[in-house]
């Protein structure tokens, strides 16, 4: 589970494959894909704007954002190489900490998303999250092998965007990461 009492229930599911044909891989993720009902990317179009101080949240964050449909998006890679059976896995696989903020009106934000964090990483996390507020959803992993072990803590929490912010950044300076490019 990634996100506290949804509507409708949604269970995520975490892939791995590898092989000489990137082309059939891609088919066997759209055949996947085909029997959900995960609509497809919309068309390219302007974003809505992100009713928050995202200027003052990036500023908290010490990262730039992304809007993804009003919804202020952070990514942070691992500062370490991240491979599985030898092979290294790129941030974009989803080795990273993901944070979106969401303006739900008056300067208040939800926060959700998940840190990728290693086994030393996970109390001072936990800890940080906690003590700011935002609720733990999930601790657990998306692979089997990967080196270094990463395990990912999923949250969520309701309040004013700022203050959340402040309290991720407390989570993400107990993590070796840096903002993605």
């Amino acid at each position: 589970m990634h996100l506290l009492a949804h509507e409708p229930a949604m269970w995520w599911t975490h892939f791995h494959g590898h092989g000489d044909d990137p082309a059939a891989l891609a088919r066997g993720v759209k055949a996947a894909l085909a029997v959900t009902t995960t609509p497809a990317a919309p068309p390219a179009a302007s974003q809505p704007q992100v009713d928050l101080d995202t200027a003052a949240i990036e500023d908290a964050l010490d990262a730039k954002g992304v809007n993804d449909s009003g919804t202020q998006r952070f990514t942070f890679n691992r500062r370490e190489t991240v491979t599985d059976h030898g092979r290294v896995l790129p941030p974009a696989t989803g080795v990273t900490t993901l944070i979106s903020v969401q303006p739900v009106g008056a300067r208040r934000a939800a926060v959700n998303g998940d840190f990728a964090v290693t086994a030393g990483e996970v109390q001072n996390v936990l800890a940080a999250l906690r003590g700011g507020g935002i609720d733990i959803v999930g601790l657990h992993n998306h692979s089997l092998t990967e080196e270094p072990r990463l395990f990912f803590v999923h949250f969520w929490a309701i309040g004013d965007g700022l203050t959340l912010a402040r309290t991720l950044r407390a989570a993400l300076d107990a993590t070796d990461t840096v903002p993605a490019a």
